[in-house]
């Protein structure tokens, strides 16, 4: 078996797909541009096959790209987790809480607002744990999972937390631009995010459901995490079905609008659990009893 390529290579490989760029990549790993290029050439001298497509501007990803994008993104997540659990098996904190949620719904719905949280308890820390399943398993040291479906897991005390939408959405720069088209999504190119989760939805999902024509365009990207998809959406490379708890704030700000197609109201919906083996019950149910505040709130 051919040994693995060395991690700092694998590392700037995700870092580029993740910031958009290389000289983005760059500037967040403080190193020179022809640093990340050398390190790209050589993950692909290691590997013996091209990661990128350099006839497009920006470079794609080939299909050996995004193979190894998904193995890195994946395991990456499987590491961290490893070592937060590790961390939690040592730690007994009674001022520590663990959530566990996918990656997307802590970047857009869980972060932005523990900003708040921390004013109103500056005593709590939250530690964030992201995972790529929709609904997180109770790792040693997790004290509350964040949950998509149907709402009937025997490891913790489950509330509802909100019910979710999810409809089409893409940059307004885009939707000027497709303003005078069809709306049946035939020819315009679509997001999709591979998920490995029986509840996450697809676009097939969504033309089922809501009687719509599917796409019989092959135009379109695909990523393997909801941020990824997110960021191609905002920077206007196409249509993705935008769920209300990871791109709600997004159309509130006018980053994304509506393509103005029928929303969609899936089954499964968010709960909040408390492991029943949480170390610091009554500390994670001061954090369950905001967000839920907060999530009434909001849709109120």
């Amino acid at each position: 078996m051919k040994r693995l390529p060395p991690l700092r290579l694998l590392n700037v490989f995700e870092t580029v797909q993740r910031a958009g760029s290389a000289k983005q990549a760059a500037a967040e790993l403080n190193v020179s541009q022809s640093a990340i290029s050398q390190a790209l050439r050589q993950l692909e001298e290691h590997i013996g096959t091209a990661l990128f497509d350099r006839s497009t501007r920006p470079a794609r990803l080939t299909e050996a790209g995004d193979i190894l994008l998904k193995a890195v993104v994946e395991n990456r997540e499987r590491l961290s987790e490893a070592i937060g659990d590790i961390h939690a098996l040592a730690s007994h904190a009674g001022a520590s809480v663990t959530v566990a949620c996918t990656i997307g719904f802590a970047t857009y719905w869980l972060m932005p607002r523990l900003e708040a949280f921390y004013l109103d308890h500056p005593d709590i820390v939250v530690n964030v744990q992201t995972t790529q399943l929709e609904a997180p398993r109770m790792a040693p040291g997790t004290d509350i999972a964040i949950r998509f479906g149907g709402g009937k897991w025997s490891d913790g005390e489950t509330q509802h937390l909100f019910d979710e939408l999810i409809e089409p959405v893409c940059s307004p720069n885009l939707s000027e631009r497709l303003a005078g088209e069809s709306k049946d999504l035939a020819t315009v190119p679509l997001i999709h995010v591979d998920f490995p989760d029986p509840n996450w939805m697809t676009w097939s999902d969504y033309f089922a459901h809501t009687g719509q024509k599917p796409a019989k365009s092959a135009k379109g990207l695909r990523f393997s995490n909801y941020v990824q998809a997110a960021q191609a959406a905002l920077s206007g490379r196409g249509i993705m079905l935008g769920w209300r708890s990871t791109n709600g704030d997004h159309v509130k700000r006018g980053l994304l609008v509506p393509f103005g197609l029928p929303v969609m109201h899936p089954n499964s919906r968010f709960y909040i659990s408390l492991s029943h083996r949480s170390r610091n019950p009554d500390t994670a149910q001061v954090v369950i009893d905001w967000l839920k505040k907060t999530a009434e709130a909001e849709i109120s």
